[in-house]
């Protein structure tokens, strides 16, 4: 039986005090809607009322019935207008990721945005390599990320592909600091910082790739990832370090610290970033981050709208792993 619907036609005859205007206030004929009301009383066990060829008067027991009805409509109409706001994205919890290359100012301003796009949602963030978001994102555990391309997007839908060109850090002392643009093969002689491997495997490939191309194959590559870690190597290990403009340590483009950054000539490598999530499961919320992070990406990174030279879908991730 459908409780609801009954209720509904009890409430209606209850306050019409006659079937043939509740029959029409619910829109539907009037036989069905004595047979819904009969069928209720049968469930209940109880007579909810007294009819006449005249009039209907509902019981005593349909009085002390009537309050409870009325709460558990409210109730039934509160619990699907709840529905509707999580099937449009409006209400419920949003589980994200974001790759630890962004700065906090990009950061900051996806939140903020997303904030206003969906003050409802809750927001569970996390910093996630791009391996670790594939990971989840294929096992359900993960709405919505941002990756590195390239990698594997199968089964995936993605935003929007952006750019950060990607410059050099390096010591202030060092010959190519003295360059306003420097050329690959000037970094010749250095170890190259890079992180982890297995963080992103296509795209370790693809730099080292792409150094080489330009003249530069270092002789050593360091891991790591936190800013001051990556500060330190530069500064001990005759090491240079690939970071995009809005990822710089303050002052580094001007050489007013021991470490500078300097824009590569020809802007030959880039980070490539877009919101992925799993296919026919971007809703609402969904499709608000990947708005939020594009658009922050491209507001305080400096992130531009890539023209790819080569797919973004490459052979399963699974497969780089050594």
């Amino acid at each position: 039986m459908d409780l609801v619907r009954h209720l509904e036609c009890f409430v209606a005859v209850a306050e019409e005090s006659h079937f043939g205007r509740a029959a029409a206030r619910l829109g539907m004929a009037q036989p069905p809607l004595s047979q819904r009301i009969q069928r209720l009383e049968r469930e209940l066990g109880v007579r909810l009322f007294e009819r006449t060829s005249r009039q209907v008067t509902i019981t005593e027991a349909g009085r002390l019935l009537l309050a409870e009805a009325r709460e558990l409509l409210a109730r039934s109409e509160s619990f699907l207008a709840t529905a509707r706001r999580v099937r449009s994205g409006e209400t419920g919890l949003l589980r994200a990721a974001l790759p630890p290359d962004l700065s906090g100012e990009t950061v900051a301003a996806l939140l903020a945005d997303f904030g206003r796009r969906r003050s409802g949602l809750e927001l569970e963030l996390h910093e996630l390599s791009t391996a670790q978001q594939l990971d989840r994102l294929a096992a359900h555990e993960l709405d919505v990320g941002v990756v590195n391309h390239p990698c594997d997007v199968s089964g995936l839908e993605l935003g929007p592909v952006l750019r950060r060109e990607l410059g050099v850090l390096l010591p202030r002392g060092a010959a190519p600091a003295r360059l306003d643009e420097v050329p690959l093969v000037a970094l010749t002689g250095y170890d190259l910082i890079l992180f982890p491997r297995a963080a992103a495997p296509a795209l370790y490939d693809d730099l080292l790739t792409t150094c080489a191309r330009g003249g530069y194959t270092p002789a050593a590559v360091r891991h790591g990832q936190g800013a001051s870690f990556v500060r330190g190597l530069v500064l001990s290990a005759s090491a240079v370090a690939l970071c995009p403009r809005d990822a710089r340590p303050p002052g580094a483009e001007g050489g007013d610290q021991d470490v500078v950054w300097r824009p590569l000539t020809g802007a030959p490598l880039a980070w490539r970033h877009s919101a992925a999530w799993p296919k026919g499961r971007g809703d609402a919320a969904v499709h608000a981050f990947a708005e939020a992070a594009t658009l922050a990406l491209r507001t305080t990174a400096g992130a531009t709208p890539d023209t790819p030279t080569r797919p973004l879908h490459l052979r399963p991730a699974s497969e780089y792993w050594l």
